[in-house]
């Protein structure tokens, strides 16, 4: 008795998923590649300044790579989309595929289980990786730093204290000029602390070391100044990879993190709008993906007669890059403060998804 055939549907689904997602592995690999020997061309000679050797560079180049991988991610869906489309085209396997009865959408949607694969593990690249990575890597670089003193200051809020700090240390372990202004219920001033140094310990906590301050009262208009203390315990909830977290600027972070941020729970250097900007942003990744699997489609129309010589793929990779800069341009008026963050993330969506539809539908009625 012969063994029954495997359904055609599936065969087909397999077959597009596997080209797809070898195709944009590949795209992944060669831009992220290029880019790490960019990034190895700019931090070479400080890692050999600081004597860290070989070793050193393999360092930098693995703890940068989840961030390198996370940016390359939706270029190199968009140019692998592209390659395996005007591949199938110019072998005629599009045309044979609609000899068969495959529509334009039914072709999209047996892409559409591999981009939103991609989508996924972006999601948890940008989640649970990048921000490990990108932590790891901060507090490596401020360890090896032969100078820390010289590094930039930063301004955070804890509950309801404003604190500066002057510079990080021993990968977070010292701070450099503590500064906390403590406000009652009514975010009015009520104390300011001013340490020279902060050292960590494991069985401790945070030790303030040449302590200096002011009592405030701005109902009575008083100001009393405080007894200058060698030493003080400060009563924190940060650790030093908070530190080292705060100090990075803008860095990636978890959704856990964005979420305890926005809640008050954890302490931020970034407004609520960036926060919820960067969340809506990163669990519409794969809508992205989608978009741009959308918008390199129309090479399935190259003419049999053109071949290689066809614009459609320059055009359709022109536009995509327009959408990436686009959604990246109101990213940054959303971090700004300049839009909402829903504005600043899903209009870029619609647009172009539109368009995109506009120009099937447009070749399909030829």
């Amino acid at each position: 008795m012969s063994k029954p055939s495997s359904n055609p549907r599936y065969v087909l689904l397999r077959y597009l998923s596997g080209a797809l997602l070898f195709r944009v592995v590949f795209c992944s690999c060669v831009l992220v590649s290029m880019l790490e020997i960019l990034a190895l061309l700019e931090q070479t000679t400080p890692i050999l300044q600081r004597h860290l050797g070989i070793q050193g560079i393999f360092n930098y180049a693995c703890m940068r790579l989840p961030f390198l991988l996370s940016g390359a991610l939706p270029l190199s869906t968009l140019i692998g989309a592209l390659l395996m489309l005007t591949q199938m085209t110019l072998a005629s396997e599009i045309a044979i595929l609609r000899a068969a009865g495959l529509s334009t959408l039914g072709l999209y949607k047996y892409l559409v289980p591999a981009t939103l694969l991609i989508g996924l593990a972006g999601i948890v690249l940008d989640d649970q990786i990048t921000p490990r990575s990108e932590q790891a890597l901060a507090a490596w670089w401020n360890r090896t730093d032969p100078s820390p003193d010289e590094g930039h200051s930063f301004w955070f809020h804890e509950g309801t204290s404003l604190i500066h700090i002057g510079h990080v240390a021993d990968g977070g372990n010292i701070l450099g000029t503590v500064d906390v202004y403590a406000r009652d219920a009514n975010h009015m001033l009520s104390k300011t602390l001013h340490a020279q140094t902060a050292h960590y310990s494991g069985a401790h906590g945070w030790t303030l070391y040449n302590l200096e301050g002011l009592d405030v009262d701005l109902k009575d208009q008083k100001v009393d100044r405080l007894d200058h203390q060698a030493d003080m315990p400060w009563q924190t909830t940060l650790a030093p990879q908070d530190f080292i977290r705060l100090s990075s600027g803008n860095a990636p972070l978890s959704t856990i993190t964005i979420l305890g941020m926005l809640r008050g729970q954890l302490a931020s250097d970034s407004s609520p709008g960036f926060l919820r900007a960067g969340l809506i942003e990163r669990f519409l990744r794969p809508a992205s993906l989608l978009v741009l699997l959308l918008i390199a489609m129309p090479v399935i129309y190259i003419p049999p007669r053109t071949g290689t010589r066809s614009w459609l793929p320059v055009w359709c990779l022109g536009a995509g890059l327009l959408f990436i800069v686009v959604q990246g341009l109101l990213r940054a008026m959303g971090n700004a403060g300049l839009l909402p963050p829903p504005v600043a993330t899903v209009p870029t969506l619609i647009i172009f998804t539109l368009g995109s539809l506009t120009v099937l539908l447009r070749n399909e009625t030829r």
